[in-house]
């Protein structure tokens, strides 16, 4: 009989898989995950060595906040540490529906529903609504759970220039007597750039046209609007959007993903949102951690982190600015440093983790070829004397490797 190995083998049928990865390799492509040691914060240990973390989404520090600590161990010693079950049989519990009504307060809508992840939020609520006769009409730098979700619907996708309204209006306006559903959809904050979709025009179109309109609001909850609310609120378009998608994996500092909209939305998705209907619940600690984590986002002190943030972005950026870097479209707390060689952005990360800075570098197939960049995310719990000393490793690895 034979035993387990882990002795690394590659059997002939999965040989390209190796090829593949060699060639990754060729194309300075590849790389190993780093392994974080200490907890998610602005000061970490990755890989053994202590580090300033600019590569977290932990936008408000929630991650450690001692309120969501207390909240996950409460919720451990009344409700035990798992749910045991999918939604739809005996997994939704009371406080599963608790943070869904606080969600949608939180959000202005009728109603929202939790999934796993704010990936499967967005690929299941999609694939869901619409079927084979429907148009999809999206941002080419949409995420990518938003073009799984386009794929896995079999709608007819047209993709349209990035931020680009009047090629938007134009695919509208060549497929304004399709017989389908229609979808407008958009990330609210991109990912890779930073920067903020013309949310107001895109509602526009999407009533003149009649199409469903959808953000995902994944890198804006928490960092956009009122407290946080997202582009929704920050942009002023309450009531124009159809399908608001967000995270309780940044921001929020925990996991999963939250679809808010009617009530008709939500109970739909109770019925064919496959992650909903085919996954086990959060558990409860989970849950609580993510209540604790809106509640005290909606009071000053989540108004106070907030602020922070945003004075911590504005002094990064500009030192990055004047220090000759490139920030590219960048109008959030994420800002790529754009490089355009994919191996001189790598080795650019290495030389600034071995100097103790950590800025992952992202190239294609992330983003298109000739546009790597590192993407450099700062919170509300750095310290100025963490982003003074960031912003001297940068000038100095930049120097050397011809950079700036």
């Amino acid at each position: 009989m034979a035993t387990p190995s882990s002795a690394s083998s590659t059997r002939p049928q999965l040989q390209y898989l190796r090829d593949a990865l060699e060639d990754l390799k060729s194309r300075h492509l590849y790389f190993r995950l780093r392994i974080l040691e200490s907890e998610q914060k602005p000061i970490a240990v990755i890989d053994g060595k202590e580090v300033i973390n600019l590569s977290s989404n932990n936008y408000l520090g929630l991650t450690t906040h001692p309120k969501l600590r207390r909240a996950a161990i409460d919720a451990i010693r009344k409700y035990g540490v798992g749910s045991g079950a999918v939604r739809s049989i005996v997994g939704t519990m009371k406080i599963h529906m608790e943070l869904e009504e606080q969600i949608a307060r939180f959000k202005g809508t009728e109603a929202c529903v939790v999934f796993q992840s704010g990936f499967t939020a967005n690929a299941g609520t999609v694939s869901a609504i619409l079927g084979k006769e429907d148009l999809i009409i999206s941002d080419e730098l949409n995420h990518a759970s938003i073009i799984d979700g386009c794929r896995l619907s079999k709608a007819t996708i047209k993709v349209f220039k990035h931020k680009d309204v009047a090629d938007c209006q134009r695919i509208l306006e060549e497929t304004k007597n399709w017989n389908g559903h229609k979808l407008l959809i958009t990330d609210g904050v991109f990912s890779m750039d930073g920067d903020i979709a013309p949310l107001p025009a895109l509602c526009d179109l999407a009533e003149k046209y009649n199409c469903i309109m959808m953000v995902d609001d994944a890198h804006s909850s928490g960092v956009l609007g009122r407290n946080g609310r997202g582009t929704v609120d920050h942009l002023g378009c309450h009531g124009r959007v159809d399908i608001q998608v967000g995270t309780l994996s940044k921001a929020i500092g925990s996991i999963g993903g939250y679809v808010c909209g009617s009530r008709d939305l939500i109970e739909f998705l109770y019925h064919r949102g496959r992650p909903f209907l085919f996954s086990t619940s959060h558990p409860p600690s989970v849950t609580a951690t993510c209540q604790a984590a809106f509640e005290l986002l909606d009071s000053d002190a989540g108004a106070k982190l907030v602020k922070r943030l945003w004075s911590n972005t504005k002094f990064f950026k500009r030192g990055l600015k004047r220090l000759g870097f490139d920030t590219g479209k960048s109008e959030t707390p994420i800002t790529p440093v754009m490089v355009g060689d994919a191996g001189k952005t790598f080795e650019f990360s290495r030389e600034l983790f071995n100097e103790g800075l950590i800025a992952l570098a992202i190239a294609y197939p992330t983003v298109p070829e000739g546009k790597a960049r590192l993407r450099t995310i700062v919170t509300a719990t750095h310290k100025r004397a963490d982003l003074r000393r960031a912003l001297e490793i940068f000038e100095r690895v930049g120097k050397r490797l011809a950079i700036i």
